[in-house]
């Protein structure tokens, strides 16, 4: 069984939507998943003064922060990210900063990434604009697709088939 870490930042749930609709299509697809939060940097203040940040904050406080366990247990992973000025979120590089040393020690290598944001629209992951709202059918069902994507990806990988048929390589 194909096992994904769905690592993700939301700070009002748009994002959170999106990583259940991916760790949705990665379960259909036959995959053990572990949805983690990484953990909050913004001052209290900050969440204090934006109520569905505070809300979503509380609804999502029994969801486990992610550790280097998370991704020494995954054979892929999945990234989840709002756009702050076009960036990754400082939380979620935070946590992908301290991965170095799994970096260095061989523990991510063959295991296929993916990731989803909101801000427009790209070829690599789902994506939602935060300002339309919450994320409609279409966009959690590209989501759920792109999580049966990376666990088709990552059986082929572990079972030594590979390269995908039409790849050149």
């Amino acid at each position: 069984m194909t096992r994904v870490a769905l690592i993700h930042y939301s700070s009002t749930g748009n994002v959170h939507a999106l990583a259940e609709a991916l760790a949705d299509g990665a379960e259909e697809a036959g995959a053990e998943v572990r949805l983690r939060r990484v953990a909050e940097l913004a001052p209290q203040e900050a969440i204090e003064a934006n109520p569905a940040w505070r809300a979503h904050a509380d609804a999502t406080a029994g969801i486990p922060e992610a550790t280097h366990d998370d991704l020494r247990w995954a054979d892929a992973f999945a990234f989840g990210t709002p756009a702050r000025y076009g960036n990754v979120s400082a939380q979620l590089k935070q946590f992908l900063d301290t991965t170095a040393p799994l970096w260095a020690a061989g523990e991510l290598a063959d295991k296929p990434v993916t990731a989803f944001a909101e801000a427009g629209g790209n070829p690599y992951g789902t994506a939602h604009a935060s300002g339309d709202g919450a994320p409609g059918p279409e966009v959690l069902a590209a989501a759920s697709e792109q999580g049966r994507r990376l666990v088709r990806v990552a059986a082929l990988l572990s079972s030594g088939v590979w390269p995908l048929a039409g790849d050149p390589r």
